[in-house]
């Protein structure tokens, strides 16, 4: 093959794996659009069927890419072919808008196309091309207001005017005294003159469940004041503005990794996400790319991350604290934020499943409103670790429980397929220490944690506390994903009373008991046996243990009702709250 056939050939493929990420970031850009007109109407249901549907969007893409090229390349990899095409489609990116989910894609075609002994910088994007231009400016993301010209109140009437959210306020200049008096409450250290400050508000507001969301920063000439100013809905269609979030750590669990992906419309995500990372420092690229429903691009700078991390660290990877599963091996770097998940070859207990009934839940949780209460997970597929990096006590143990899913290649272990969740404290053991007020808030959170779960048609099926973990913001979070269920699939009855000396003494059930059966006074019992932390659950959720409680949240569920999660407090709701959501 000729020089000038192999710039060609090159360049052909280049341009089509090109298009077929254009392909998929129209169709991703479409349905985010729509988010707008769908939360006008208050179409809740459909907003969660979109919000699932949209994380598939980029796999059928690449496959349907994938198989385009395997008929051109029969699987053999032509190394200065695909050396060249390389080069090409850098070329391509060089002022391409959505530079970095491009390279992101190309790697998921070659990684589909070919063994992972290519899996380097010389065919992939191991490392992004982005460093090496010119990064786009965030102004294209953002609109600046300057109340030097036109006021602060003026500002903020703009701000809300120019969201076009579609649909009519029930008392916008109502909304907005709250909203200017929590400015300066929250914002203000000292009462600034309108010369000393900008407002820099992105242009796309961001929507999720049924909230839309004003994202900005207040820029003096001493300090930036990020802010989050939440919109909610009427259930006779109006909307008003619901509060002012100015607290950076109440901004980062808007944002949280257990939460839904939001919708928001961006050209350029690279300056987006570099505007929420300068009012949100510590969150992760990783993270935020996440939160606007670029889960592929975070898995990528999450594993960049992790590279980076192992050349930057010494430390080995060690066995998670805390009780050990029956279905996963669970294992961690101590140096590193996360926990690495993979399932059991045999697994412990009475589990019944099967490994691919394992997958689907964890994927089902991924797809589903996580109501703030679920991590999110990443799946990753031949994971390449240093045998160097792997104490020798944890490669004992994976060998002993996951050895289905191990190879061992030269110095490295590949793990063929795992999950990776963020590490939190697990509820178990921080409960062993903890003051008695730490047990009433830590106890409460956790009612609440099952009751966000539910009201999002989630059943967590096993609810020791050893399932739960805490995050930095001290919010229960669950991470055990096996025996999750839909709610509505489950049957919530009323424990049967014995009625002779024999029912009595029976050492097993003597009544039927269905696969999905479920009796909620047993639940705190089985979920929490020590006495003092049942008794500080049930002062506050007593309600968990009735029947009539998980039955009425099936109800609702079955009427279309979509219930409000709000992921900040309710003390900074603005007061004058006579209008009821949606």
């Amino acid at each position: 093959m000729t020089t000038d056939t192999y710039s060609r050939d090159a360049e052909r493929l280049a341009q089509e794996i090109l298009q077929g990420f254009q392909r998929h970031y129209d169709r991703f850009t479409h349905i985010t659009a729509q988010a707008r007109q769908r939360f006008a109407d208050g179409a809740w249901l459909e907003g969660q069927q979109a919000a699932a549907a949209r994380i598939h969007f980029y796999d059928e893409r690449v496959s349907a890419t994938t198989e385009q090229l395997r008929e051109q390349t029969l699987g053999e990899l032509d190394e200065a072919l695909w050396l060249s095409v390389r080069q090409h489609y850098e070329a391509l990116l060089q002022f391409h808008p959505q530079a970095e989910l491009a390279e992101t894609f190309y790697n998921s075609v070659f990684c589909n196309l070919f063994h992972r002994r290519y899996f380097h910088n010389s065919y992939i994007f191991v490392e992004s091309t982005l460093a090496r231009t010119l990064p786009l400016a965030v102004e294209t993301e953002y609109r600046s207001y300057f109340p030097v010209t036109e006021g602060l109140a003026r500002c903020l009437l703009q701000i809300v005017e120019t969201a076009d959210f579609a649909a009519p306020f029930a008392d916008l200049i109502g909304d907005l005294r709250h909203l200017q008096a929590a400015f300066q409450e929250q914002a203000l250290s000292v009462d600034l003159q309108p010369e000393q400050s900008r407002i820099d508000v992105l242009k796309a507001p961001f929507y999720r469940n049924k909230a839309a969301y004003i994202v900005g920063r207040l820029v003096t000439t001493n300090a930036t004041y990020p802010f989050i100013v939440p919109v909610l809905r009427t259930k006779q269609g109006l909307l008003y503005i619901d509060a002012l979030i100015t607290d950076r750590d109440q901004m980062a669990i808007i944002f949280g990794f257990a939460r839904t992906y939001f919708m928001v419309q961006t050209r350029a995500p690279s300056a987006l996400v570099r505007f929420l990372k300068d009012v949100m420092p510590n969150k992760t690229l990783a993270e935020l790319y996440s939160a606007i429903g670029l889960h592929k691009q975070s898995k990528t700078e999450f594993y960049r991350d992790f590279l980076q991390h192992l050349d930057s660290s010494r430390d080995q990877l060690v066995a998670a604290a805390g009780i050990k599963g029956m279905v996963m091996t669970v294992f961690t770097l101590p140096s590193f934020p996360f926990v690495f998940k993979v399932i059991k070859d045999v697994f412990g207990g009475n589990k019944s499943m099967d490994r691919a009934t394992v997958i689907e839940r964890y994927r089902m949780v991924k797809r589903h409103d996580r109501a703030g209460r679920m991590a999110d997970t990443y799946e990753f597929a031949n994971v390449a670790i240093p045998l160097v990096r792997i104490s020798a006590e944890l490669l004992e143990e994976l060998q002993s429980t996951v050895a289905g899913s191990l190879k061992i290649d030269g110095d490295h272990l590949i793990i063929r397929h795992l999950f990776v969740e963020r590490r939190m404290t697990p509820l178990n053991l921080f409960l062993e220490s903890a003051s008695p007020d730490e047990v009433d808030a830590v106890m409460k959170d956790y009612g609440q944690a099952i009751k966000d779960m539910i009201a999002a048609n989630i059943f967590p099926g096993d609810m020791l506390l050893k399932n739960f973990g805490l995050t930095r913001q001290r919010r229960v979070v669950f991470y055990d994903y096996d025996e999750v269920r839909y709610l509505t699939d489950m049957n919530f009855r009323e424990l049967p009373r014995a009625t002779t000396v024999d029912e009595q003494m029976a050492a097993e059930p003597w009544y039927a008991v269905g696969p999905d059966d479920m009796f909620p006074e047993q639940l705190p019992v089985f979920a929490v046996p020590q006495p003092k932390l049942r008794q500080a659950l049930l002062q506050f959720h007593a309600d968990l243990a009735t029947p009539e409680f998980w039955q009425r949240q099936q109800q609702l569920i079955q009427q279309g009702v979509v219930s409000d999660v709000f992921p900040y407090p309710e003390s900074l709701r603005f007061t004058d709250q006579t209008r009821q959501t949606d």
